[in-house]
């Protein structure tokens, strides 16, 4: 068998796997296009490509259910709408694209209404075939350019891999235009009765599904490219995109690893049902054969006595009337003992000598025409099939050459055997079997339905022939093409598969239709494995991903926290001490105020600052000077309490803001803080004091009052030695327009 041949075979075998990677490919593009649309908006135009990839992969499913239940006409419609709703998505898909590019296509509702009108009536018309066609021709078509020319047009505005792959995607549903809206099921009117599927198989011996199949895989593989960059964009992490494209790679090379072990196993599977099966197939076959040896063995051997008894040469060699008479008895015993329906001598040119029973002159002259007669005059035993167009009779005719002495050839003769007790008894034979001529016309066969039914098309050149040799001819082809051995067919809405084998000594041909139910459902089994097994690899990568991408988003929400918080913090920190700010300090004391006036609370304030600290920078240096403050903030800060703020108010002089304490318990908390401050020793300059001024918060104060009392009270304490503690309230306020003391 060629090459071509073999591959077409195995191609042909391997449909429901082809449906299940079609439909596969068109599921992941639709739930990667939902992926889009997240990131797009819910009102994203991406969102009916999804439908469409949803439902056209739900249909292809449903076409791979074809192959294993009944295709009742229910189903093949319901297969139908389903593909018709899938082109109706993909074609709002690149209308709404239209009206963002700037474009006025028509209005959805009426251009939806006005196709699905133009599909019905192509099925009131011709039925589903042509439904579909239509839906193919007026929806797919078009809604694949339309798709193609929104990838194309999106392409003219991008650079680099991007520009490519839109341009990848433009290209995959130009091609897929012409794969699903051009080359389509065969239907009653041009050109689908021409450039249809089974033109595109015997032109290419591959079927058209699975080049929609690969078609739909680069259009799946380029919108998950598509939909990484987009996400890749939002992330902003080029450990992301690290990861993605990583991922990308790894989740193709597992994903096609499994699909192809998926593919061997299916194929495994489903050839050990079919061995299964095809040895059924053969039984029943032999089971047939032996039963129609029976039928004609008992005619072929007894022709042959016939034309070799020494009573039968004299009829042709003109013997007595005694030779004849017992050659007549010796014809009659052969009929008989055959169970022929009639035997007959006849002479070299085909006129009969003699014969068991009254025959039409219009049958003999005939015979000297036909295959079993010209075969025996070569000097061969001759058989043959025919078919009596007239009674619909099927015979079986045996014949062998009556030999002279010499070895020549003086005559012919002849059996003939009804068919019709062969046919009452297979009759009772369950599974379904079709005895054809060359042609293909069924002349034998336990289905009443299928009697001279043709079951491949027959060739116009013999069709006038053939009428006039069988008389009225159910041409309806069953099936696309001639029947061999081991294929396919779709039997009544069944895909059946099929053995043929020759009948011994004639041109006709026994084909049993087998069930392909277990060899289905052993196949089955692997496409599910391979499901599962794909989904569980996609759910690994692309939850892994989820959660790559959920911790980098994390992390960067955590980086973007801290930069917040330290830049709150820059923005109410000392940079020198670590303490608040002044701007900390004034919001701190505009909210405590309200609080304390709000409920009643008490609020103190402790201003304090080194005293001679000009002479600590002046002796020892600004470095030194800053060191001091540095220890001197450390010191207070322990002494205080978690809910006092100590701030730095500016150069050697810093506030405590107390809440919580009145004045002369905030008097003794800074006594303490000055005591402290005084038994600590620093480095360099080994001791240092602070002076301290303390008030109490009233209701008639306001935040510029309060710390004017503040600083009146370190007034004081300056001015009464320095290294003590002054508490001022409102009403003993000393301060005035004096000078500051250093």
């Amino acid at each position: 068998m060629p090459l071509r041949e073999t591959i077409a075979g195995f191609l042909a075998a391997q449909m429901d796997f082809i449906f299940f990677l079609y439909g596969l490919a068109f599921i992941f593009l639709g739930a990667v296009c939902f992926a889009v649309a997240r990131i797009r908006g819910p009102k994203s135009s991406w969102m009916p490509l999804g439908l469409f990839g949803f439902a056209h992969g739900a249909g292809e499913w449903l076409d791979l259910s074809a192959l294993v239940v009944p295709d009742t006409a229910v189903f093949t419609l319901v297969r139908t709408a389903v593909m018709a709703a899938s082109f109706l998505f993909l074609l709002e898909f690149a209308r709404q694209k239209a009206i963002r590019f700037g474009l006025k296509p028509l209005e959805g509702a009426p251009l939806y209404t006005a196709l699905i009108l133009l599909v019905m009536l192509g099925g009131i018309v011709g039925g589903v075939p042509m439904a579909g066609a239509f839906a193919r021709y007026g929806i797919g078509f078009f809604a694949a350019i339309g798709a193609a020319s929104v990838f194309a047009a999106h392409a003219r505005g991008l650079s680099g891999t991007a520009k490519g792959l839109a341009l990848v995607a433009a290209g995959g549903f130009a091609l897929y235009a012409a794969a699903a809206g051009v080359i389509v099921p065969a239907a009653p009117f041009w050109p689908a009765n021409v450039f249809n599927h089974s033109w595109f198989f015997q032109v290419t011996g591959i079927p058209i599904q699975l080049v929609r199949g690969l078609v739909a895989c680069v259009l799946a593989l380029s919108v998950w490219a598509i939909w990484g960059q987009l996400q890749i964009e939002e992330i902003s992490s080029e450990r992301y995109a690290a990861y993605l494209r990583r991922q990308f790679i790894g989740t193709l090379a597992a994903v096609v690893t499994i699909l192809a072990c998926g593919w061997v196993l299916t194929d495994f599977l489903g050839a050990a049902y079919r061995r299964d099966i095809q040895e059924h197939a053969q039984g029943d076959i032999n089971l047939i054969a032996s039963r129609f040896a029976g039928e004609t063995a008992t005619v072929n051997g007894m022709v042959k006595a016939l034309a070799e008894s020494p009573s039968v040469l004299p009829l042709l060699t003109g013997g007595s009337g005694q030779d004849e008479r017992r050659a007549r008895t010796v014809l009659d015993l052969g009929v008989e003992a055959s169970g022929a329906g009639l035997g007959a001598i006849l002479d070299t040119s085909g006129a009969l000598v003699a014969a068991s029973d009254q025959v039409d002159d219009a049958d003999v002259s005939k015979w000297s025409a036909a295959p079993w007669f010209q075969k025996a005059l070569a000097g061969q035993a001759g058989y043959h099939f025919a078919f009596d167009p007239a009674n619909r009779g099927r015979h079986y005719y045996a014949s062998y050459p009556v030999r002279r002495d010499d070895g020549s050839i003086a005559g012919v003769a002849f059996l003939q055997k009804s068919l019709d007790r062969l046919d009452a008894d297979l009759r009772l034979f369950v599974r379904p079997y079709y005895f054809v001529n060359p042609d293909g016309i069924v002349v034998l066969t336990n289905r009443p339905d299928m009697m001279l039914r043709t079951l491949w098309p027959l060739p116009a050149e013999a069709r006038s022939t053939l009428i006039r040799q069988f008389g009225t001819l159910d041409d309806r082809a069953v099936v696309e093409r001639e029947v061999k051995d081991g294929s396919w067919i779709l039997f009544n809405g069944e895909h059946d598969l099929v053995r043929r084998s020759s009948v011994e000594h004639s041109q006709w041909s026994v084909i049993l239709a087998m069930p392909s139910a277990k060899i289905h459902a052993g196949r089955m089994l692997g496409i599910i494995g391979t499901l599962l097994m794909t989904m569980m690899v996609l759910i690994y990568f692309f939850g892994r991903e989820y959660g790559i991408r959920d911790r980098i988003q994390m992390n960067k929400r955590v980086e973007l926290q801290e930069l917040a918080q330290n830049l709150r913090l820059r923005a109410t920190t000392d940079p020198l001490t670590g303490l608040y700010n002044r701007a900390k300090f004034d919001e701190s004391l505009a909210s405590e105020a309200a609080r304390s006036q709000r409920y009643k609370t008490p609020l103190a304030l402790i201003m304090y600052d080194v005293d001679h600290f000009k002479q600590v920078n002046d002796v020892h240096g600004h470095q030194t000077g800053d060191e001091v403050l540095v220890r001197l903030s450390e010191i207070v800060f322990e002494c205080i309490r978690t809910t006092d703020l100590l701030a730095r108010w500016g150069g050697e002089e810093f506030v405590i803001l107390a809440p919580g304490l009145d004045g002369p318990t905030a008097h003794q908390a800074a006594e303490k803080l000055r005591a402290a401050i005084e038994q600590a020793t620093f480095s360099v300059v080994g001791k240092i004091t602070c002076s301290f001024g303390v008030t109490e918060f009233s209701e008639e104060d306001s935040a510029a009052t309060l710390v004017a009392r503040a600083d009146d009270a370190l007034y004081r304490a300056k001015l009464r030695g320095r290294n003590r503690t002054e508490l001022v309230s409102r009403s003993d306020s000393i301060r005035g327009g004096m000078a500051s003391v250093a």
